[in-house]
């Protein structure tokens, strides 16, 4: 989720229930060269928590200094990213990379828990391929490391984010009588009811949602909502979600600044206006302005202008 969960799309998160929220993932090496991009990353803000500070790297020496360098953020938790697949990070070991080297992630991981104040999570996945997904004992090996949580995406690496999660075996890591960490699962959960399925099926603690959040970050109070009440909450209408999106905007200028806010909010305002009928030229004029009243104006617009198409569920997943 770089360049996705950064305090302005936190803060709308947050705004509609979420429970748990992590920065975008940090690299060691950039933070403790002092890379300014990585030390912006480390902003966080009270309404947000609690949140965890998400760190990733190949080198154990690293990653250990970097946690004492994200402690001053005072962050709830530490998190230690095994799960991103991006060829350029696993390549290099880190990531879901670091799973062609097994012994080196349980031993960086319990240098990180001994070096640092802060519950130590995980997120992870199932493993390198098709061929090798060892989670069951990894999960395991992770939680005598000392660390306090994990989440695990359905998905090996090999995978990317192709494909369906598989669910049976963050449930197998849930029900392994050996664990007694709270275990979250993560993959495809993009509507109420594939949420509630993965609570009844799996016995998860919670659920981690990625992906279905861009562009929709009131799913976490429609699940909410559905798991309380048994009732499917009142879908967004076009007016609401332009309100919504124009807050977001508003408050990725503010902590960004108007280029960097701009440039960065381009995919969602895809996310949030997607479907919509003859939206092309209109579009094309979002993403291209960099005058913020100017996109405001286009925001403030659309209810008018336009009209969605189709259901907004349909059997359960986001159409």
């Amino acid at each position: 989720m770089e360049d996705i969960t950064d305090p302005s799309f936190r803060y709308m998160c947050k705004n509609f229930g979420a429970d748990l929220m992590y920065t975008e993932f940090i690299s060691s090496d950039g933070l403790i060269r002092n890379g300014k991009k990585s030390f912006q990353k480390l902003d966080i803000y009270d309404s947000e928590r609690p949140v965890g500070i998400q760190l990733y790297g190949h080198i154990t020496e690293s990653m250990v200094e970097a946690a004492r360098m994200a402690e001053k953020s005072q962050p709830e938790i530490i998190d230690i990213n095994f799960g991103c697949p991006v060829k350029k990070i696993s390549n290099r070991g880190a990531g879901s990379g670091i799973f062609r080297n097994i012994p080196h992630m349980i031993k960086m991981t319990g240098e990180i828990v001994r070096n640092t104040c802060l519950p130590v999570t995980v997120k992870t996945r199932l493993g390198w391929d098709e061929s090798s997904k060892p989670i069951v004992e990894v999960a395991e090996r992770l939680q005598d490391a000392g660390i306090k949580a994990i989440t695990i995406h359905g998905r090996t690496r090999a995978q990317m984010y192709k494909g369906t999660a598989d669910w049976s075996l963050i449930g197998e890591v849930k029900n392994n009588p050996r664990m007694k960490i709270p275990v979250f699962g993560n993959g495809d959960v993009n509507s109420p009811l594939v949420a509630k399925e993965m609570f009844d099926r799996y016995g998860v603690d919670g659920i981690m949602i990625g992906r279905a959040a861009v562009g929709r970050p009131w799913i976490f109070s429609e699940i909410r909502h559905y798991l309380d009440t048994g009732d499917m909450a009142a879908p967004k209408s076009l007016k609401e979600k332009s309100e919504i999106a124009r807050e977001h905007f508003l408050r990725s200028v503010e902590r960004k600044g108007e280029r960097v806010g701009i440039l960065q909010m381009r995919r969602h305002f895809v996310a949030y206006f997607k479907g919509l009928v003859n939206f092309k030229d209109t579009r094309l004029k979002l993403l291209t302005s960099l005058d913020p009243e100017e996109i405001l104006k286009i925001i403030d617009s659309i209810p008018r202008k336009f009209r969605e198409t189709g259901s907004q569920y349909e059997t359960g997943t986001l159409i």
